[in-house]
């Protein structure tokens, strides 16, 4: 059989640049931005930086949220958090 009687080729599923890396932040749109302002630099570590940064402080949300005995992160457990990584 051709491949004209199978109906057509199937496309490949397009692997992003974040998947390899483990990463949950966009790895292309980061590359995209260095891209524009004619700077150089990886941006697979630029993405890295707002991820290390996001986990920080959405655990010590999640430790204040404990505290209070709740399950839920309110914008309020956000706020003391970063209120508390600026005093330390």
């Amino acid at each position: 059989m051709s491949d004209r009687d199978k109906g057509g080729k199937t496309r490949v599923k397009a692997k992003t640049t974040s998947l390899p890396t483990g990463l949950q932040f966009p790895v292309g749109p980061m590359h995209l931005l260095l891209r524009k302002g004619n700077s150089a630099g990886a941006p697979v570590y630029l993405a890295t930086i707002p991820e290390c940064l996001a986990a920080e402080v959405l655990e010590l949300a999640g430790n204040a949220g404990r505290d209070n005995m709740k399950i839920r992160i309110i914008p309020r457990y956000l706020q003391l958090a970063i209120k508390q990584r600026r005093r330390v």
